[in-house]
């Protein structure tokens, strides 16, 4: 078990800056993929930034390619979301999630573990 908390969110202007937190505990955290997702209201949840265990290339979706950035501190057991030039768009619930396998994970599905979310909120 991998138990997650999300911190970091909260209410910004467009073109400003974010940075997501999510600290997680439990199951050695190291040999997880660590993804960041996001539902916006009326909106499934989708996976927005993702990074294997072994911190190789990560994935972006395209709608945030370019002004989102994923990292991990392992020694930290924590996964990070820098969010720059926020857009109206981008307003949703940030979850972070976990799950234990090699590679990436690009897929809700793909993800064992998750966080109870952190609000972003954009104004323009």
């Amino acid at each position: 078990q991998v138990y997650l908390v999300e911190s970091g969110g909260g209410l910004v202007q467009a073109g400003e800056s974010l940075r997501l937190s999510c600290a997680a505990s439990g199951r050695t955290f190291s040999t997880n993929a660590m993804a960041w997702s996001r539902q916006g209201l009326g909106k499934e949840r989708a996976i927005v930034a993702a990074l294997p265990w072994s911190g190789g290339s990560a994935y972006y979706a395209d709608s945030v390619k370019g002004r989102f950035s994923i990292s991990r501190d392992n020694a930290k057991n924590t996964v990070y979301l820098q969010m720059n030039s926020l857009k109206p768009e981008d307003p949703a619930v940030y979850y972070c999630a976990a799950g234990p396998f090699i590679g990436i994970g690009v897929r809700i599905k793909d993800y064992a573990y998750w966080g109870q979310g952190t609000q972003v909120t954009v104004s323009s």
